[in-house]
């Protein structure tokens, strides 16, 4: 292999990968098609030089590619925010071969947007984290159906609250047409069947994350259960990875977004970058934190509504101040003190 420094980029593909190569001084090398394979990757770039970096997309399938070439090619990869590598196209057109120079090229002058490439027990718990949230989705559509039902049917329960028993059973009890009652019994069927599928993937998470001392820490912490827990844990990842809890917290969609321009300072709601996922958890801890626990979060959420502060400016408010309090709670220091005085 020649010592020339080369630069590469991947265009990830499920059944193929375009692969850019330059030198130092932003020559193109190569720029062609190979299979998607780290050995077939490792031939067709090392053949110009030496690889200083490689870069790929951010997309489905694409960390795993890049977990190989990290470990079994001694490769140096990152993977980059696909959102911000589209605004910096500055072209119309996209096509395979421009992608893969274009994240060469931004590798090559340092301008890459790199996202963190989760170890792999990391993915597997934010797949399964993932995993029950399509589940708890899929009951809540499930039981929107048997509400439309019902309103379609004009139907209302006035002596028990929707989902108690008593409520379920005044739902059986109902005289209806045999098409109507079997639409209502597979519904009915849907979200008993979602609540066990529920109830055996948290049996999951609760057996992966019995050893994991981030799940314990997190757990320790008022209003953290096991969902929030896993949660945070498969996305956040490692809290010291973020150099402070205000940019945790920018992470995790809690902090206000700016739209300031000339002598206009204004915000505008929070950033809507992040997971979603885990903006709506630590969403509902704020709520969990206000309502149900006597803490400084309550007693600060309790200032803002004097003041006059729109209710669900107050809960985000508490969910920002909450998770940049995490981040001292949870990282690596305040790991080795709580082991220290488990010990």
């Amino acid at each position: 292999m020649s010592k020339i420094p080369v630069f590469v980029g991947l265009d990830y593909h499920s059944s193929f990968v375009q692969i850019c190569v330059l030198n130092e001084s932003g020559e193109i090398l190569s720029n062609c098609k190979v299979d998607n394979c780290w050995r077939a990757i490792k031939l067709a770039a090392e053949r110009f030089g030496e690889p200083r970096g490689a870069a790929l997309e951010a997309c489905c399938g694409a960390a795993n590619l890049a977990d190989e070439l990290r470990t079994r090619a001694n490769w140096r990869v990152q993977l980059a925010h696909a959102g911000y590598v589209a605004r910096m196209k500055g072209n119309p057109d996209k096509t395979d071969f421009g992608d893969a120079h274009l994240l060469a090229d931004l590798l090559r002058v340092g301008y890459l947007p790199v996202v963190w490439l989760a170890p792999t027990e990391i993915r597997e718990l934010r797949r399964l984290v993932r995993f029950r949230d399509q589940q708890v989705k899929e009951k809540r559509n499930a039981k929107l159906r048997i509400r439309g039902f019902l309103r379609e049917h004009r139907l209302k329960c006035t002596k028990h609250t929707a989902w108690t028993k008593g409520w379920m059973a005044w739902l059986t009890s109902l005289a209806l047409s045999d098409d109507d009652a079997w639409i209502l019994s597979q519904q009915l069927s849907k979200v008993r069947e979602q609540t066990q599928r529920i109830r055996e993937t948290e049996k999951r998470l609760r057996q992966r994350t019995a050893n994991d001392i981030v799940v314990k820490a997190l757990l320790s912490q008022p209003g953290v259960g096991l969902v929030t827990a896993a949660t945070l844990r498969s996305e956040v990842g490692d809290f010291d990875r973020f150099a402070n809890g205000k940019r945790l917290a920018r992470f995790c969609s809690v902090t206000p977004r700016n739209a300031s321009s000339g002598n206009r300072q204004a915000d505008a709601g929070m950033i809507k970058a992040g997971s979603s996922l885990l903006r709506s958890v630590i969403i509902e801890t704020a709520h969990r934190l206000i309502h149900r626990i006597d803490s400084q979060w309550a007693k600060l959420a309790s200032r803002l509504l004097l003041a006059g502060k729109p209710k669900n400016v107050a809960v985000a408010a508490v969910a920002n101040r909450w998770v940049r309090w995490l981040h001292h709670q949870i990282t690596l220091e305040g790991l080795n003190n709580a082991l220290t005085s488990e010990t």
